[in-house]
């Protein structure tokens, strides 16, 4: 009796400490992977990295600075935060507007080389939000692109106003790169307003939970369970979302309009595979564009005028 005891006491002892792990692991992870940068509004320093990773566009940049056409506006969301993002009017867009879609702990700034493509060579109006918890938008927490998805739309609703053209009718192309990617993809489930005409998704994710039990495996080494599991209820619980909801591939089966996928074949932060169950569920009209030997966030910089070709031929086709 007393050994059994003693052993009972000691596995609620191993059980209690599993439990204490399990759920001081999950605000880690939360921490871990949805707390904002902290240097999150420091645009400047950002403008100063993008000018020397993309040198390309640092004179078309200069001429939008120097003339105050690179100009900012501050929106409220239905949850009450203000938002914030960039925006160029291009006089010869003819209704034509790219809204483009950060990545994962980047601003607005990020997207201003897939801007240059867009207002400098297509002829193009650009908005470039930032996302909730990003760049100078409100927000505690990263959403991944998935809780963003209204207000993606909200912004789709402020560029016709910014760019109201009293001949053309506005057309959109919403071109995302990483969580912005991701992002893309969720609002293309959505009933989307007919302005928005096409997609380019550029390395997102199949779902919320595939990458983070990426990551989990990859930069921990650690199993889904116990940790992603209860790391996906506390965000529920804090949050108002889990991790497995977000899914992209289920987003994008509903999307019968254009989307051209970009992923790199050596990827290694989002996973190359996580391309093709996406670009499979996706009903025509589609493209898939495989960039070999690109690592995340590359084929841009890898294959810059074959990207250049690629995102105007097929972007021009429908905008």
């Amino acid at each position: 009796m007393w050994k059994t005891a003693r052993m009972r006491k000691a596995v609620l002892f191993v059980f209690a400490l599993l439990v204490v792990a399990t759920v001081g692991g999950s605000f880690y992870m939360i921490d871990y992977a949805l707390a904002p940068n902290p240097n999150r509004a420091d645009m400047d320093g950002r403008i100063g990295r993008l000018c020397s990773e993309h040198p390309e566009v640092v004179g078309w940049l200069d001429s939008l600075r120097e003339n105050g056409l690179l100009r900012d506006t501050f929106v409220t969301m239905s949850s009450q935060e203000r938002h914030h993002a960039y925006y160029v009017a291009n006089p010869q867009a003819h209704g034509r507007i790219a809204l483009l879609l950060h990545g994962w702990r980047d601003n607005s700034i990020g997207m201003l080389h897939i801007g240059h493509i867009y207002h400098r060579l297509m002829g193009c109006n650009i908005l470039l939000p930032d996302f909730h918890a990003h760049g100078q938008s409100d927000g505690k927490l990263i959403q991944m692109g998935w809780k963003d998805r209204s207000d993606i739309l909200r912004w789709v609703g402020v560029a016709e106003q910014l760019f109201r053209d009293s001949v053309y009718p506005s057309s959109m192309v919403l071109h995302g790169i990483s969580m912005g990617a991701a992002a893309a993809m969720y609002v293309s489930g959505e009933n989307t307003p007919d302005c928005v005409k096409c997609f380019v998704e550029d390395c997102g994710y199949t779902s919320v939970w595939d990458e983070f039990r990426y990551e989990l495996r990859e930069e921990f080494g650690l199993p889904s369970f116990p940790l992603l599991f209860a790391a996906s209820a506390l965000c529920k619980w804090r949050n108002g979302w889990s991790f497995g909801e977000a899914d992209a591939v289920a987003s994008v089966s509903r999307c019968h309009k254009p989307m051209l996928f970009i992923h790199g074949d050596s990827d290694t932060f989002v996973p190359s595979w996580m391309v093709h169950p996406c670009y499979d569920a996706k009903p025509q009209p589609k493209e898939l564009w495989v960039t070999k030997g690109c690592d995340h966030n590359r084929s841009y910089t890898d294959y810059r005028l074959i990207y250049i070709n690629k995102v105007s031929t097929f972007v021009g086709k429908y905008l």
